[in-house]
């Protein structure tokens, strides 16, 4: 039995799933490329960056938020399996960010400069992230019917 066989496949909403993280996706590449051009002025780890698009930044945030946003718009492009695999971890690395970063707020280690708002943004990312990689798998019919039968511990058809 597949180690993942009690994850969906084919889920109906897949598109919706898919659809939603390429938006988060667009949404973290337009801020990474807003957020460098407005902060190139400061140093690189600025503890107090700028605000742009409702985030605060610094140019290694921004940095950060460039290549994740063209990673999980990559993933929602291509699709297949390969949008599954980059949404589990976005949806991993989005929720420890934002508990990371929420427990370093109001010190010095604050170097991606983040605001009690990119903390919750960073888990509600994460958690759509994580849903889109548990609903997004494929796969061919006889593996659905699968899937489904060991789901609901019904033999599955030959």
């Amino acid at each position: 039995m597949h180690p993942m066989a009690h994850i969906p496949i084919n889920h109906p909403l897949r598109p919706v799933y898919r659809a939603l993280s390429g938006l988060i996706g667009l949404y973290v590449l337009i801020f990474g490329i807003i957020g460098f051009i407005q902060t190139s002025g400061l140093d690189f780890f600025a503890r107090h960056g700028e605000w742009v698009l409702g985030l605060r930044t610094n140019p290694a945030f921004s940095i950060l938020s460039i290549i994740t946003g063209l990673a999980v718009l990559a993933g929602a492009v291509v699709g297949r399996n390969l949008f599954v695999l980059i949404n589990l971890a976005a949806g991993g690395v989005f929720l420890i960010a934002g508990m990371a970063m929420m427990t370093l707020l109001r010190t010095d280690a604050n170097i991606l400069a983040f605001s009690m708002v990119n903390c919750i943004m960073s888990f509600i990312f994460g958690m759509v992230f994580l849903a889109a990689g548990l609903y997004g798998k494929v796969g061919t019919p006889e593996d659905a019917e699968a899937e489904t039968a060991f789901r609901t511990g019904e033999p599955a058809h030959q």
